[in-house]
């Protein structure tokens, strides 16, 4: 058994992935760490990149694009770790990051999940974990109240806008784009969900974790660059629609009926009011017109899916998404 176990799931992000392997040079050459690709039938070269310049690294290349879970979920089998980092390719691992969290992971048996402090491009702290989803905290993002006093925890739960960031701390979620865990717990809470082609895999693996009794963490003492948005920016609109598709399908794994009602119905609130807000700013120029104009088309077809998926019962998925569009 290694000491630990990179997997990096990968679709058409040949520059991301060459500057992230780069970052992980000292974890190459070591004898008690693996590196495992898994490729989801990328066409812009990256295989061919990990062959030629990478050669130590363990390739897995899949004829279809896979999406994220199930992507994961194929290099987790084959590794080996005692931990496991579950790494996406835009993210470049800052010196020292790894070995401090797995020292952390030593020293707390008990945590399940671990994720460091998430740096921008330009260097700045962003979110990396949210709150766990309610009603409540929904209804609040909806009506933007968590924007309005986002000082307030009772108002800000979902995005967490009171969470200090400089602190390692216990949290409901941690995003997916960089995590630690150990082989005890993964083989107690089992792997990402398959039934989720990309996003709300972190809600759901998170949650399992918790309900496991497995601590889930944000380590600020830890931090790497995640340059983000590197294949979702070709089609946002799709994406918007797809997050909250993937959103409504943990909903209606984890609640009954009647919670999927006004889960449905706070997102028809939501998508409305923004439907109104960006009319109202794209009429009076208020703001700048393409960025608005964007933001009605985007709100429209969010809206769209919220009434179909209100008049079917439905959770659909346009064919395109899961063939073109997956987290780089």
């Amino acid at each position: 058994m290694k000491k630990l176990s990179i997997v990096i799931v990968t679709w058409n992000c040949k520059v991301f992935l060459k500057e992230c392997l780069d970052s992980l040079a000292s974890y190459r050459q070591d004898s008690e760490t693996e590196i495992i690709i898994v490729d989801n039938a990328s066409q812009d070269g990256t295989p061919e990149l990990v062959r030629e310049h990478y050669p130590e690294i363990t390739l897995i290349r899949s004829k279809e694009n896979l999406g994220f879970p199930r992507g994961n979920n194929v290099g987790l089998r084959k590794s080996s770790g005692r931990y496991v980092c579950l790494i996406n390719p835009d993210v470049r691992v800052l010196n020292g990051c790894i070995q401090k969290m797995m020292a952390h992971m030593e020293r707390n048996p008990r945590i399940g999940l671990l994720g460091p402090r998430m740096l921008g491009a330009d260097g700045v702290s962003a979110r990396s974990y949210m709150g766990a989803p309610t009603l409540w905290n929904l209804l609040c993002r909806a009506l933007a109240l968590d924007t309005v006093f986002s000082k307030s925890k009772l108002f800000s739960g979902f995005l967490m806008f009171h969470f200090d960031r400089s602190k390692t701390a216990e949290v409901d979620i941690l995003n997916g784009w960089f995590w630690m865990t150990r082989r005890e717990a993964i083989e107690e809470v089992g792997f990402l969900d398959e039934g989720l082609f990309m996003y709300a895999d972190d809600l759901d693996w998170s949650k399992r974790f918790r309900d496991a009794g497995w601590k889930v963490v944000y380590f600020a003492e830890a931090e790497s660059i995640h340059y983000g948005g590197g294949t979702t920016a070709r089609a946002p609109v799709r994406f918007s629609v797809e997050m909250q598709r993937a959103n409504y399908q943990y909903w209606k794994k984890n609640y009954g009926r009647l919670s999927q009602s006004a889960y449905l119905a706070i997102m028809l609130l939501h998508q409305v009011i923004r439907l109104v807000g960006y009319s109202v700013l794209w009429a009076c120029r208020i703001a700048n017109r393409d960025e608005t104009q964007f933001k009605l088309k985007r709100a429209l077809a969010c809206l769209q899916w919220v009434v179909g998926i209100g008049h079917h019962g439905q959770v659909t998925a346009d064919a395109r998404i899961q063939a073109e569009t997956t987290p780089c």
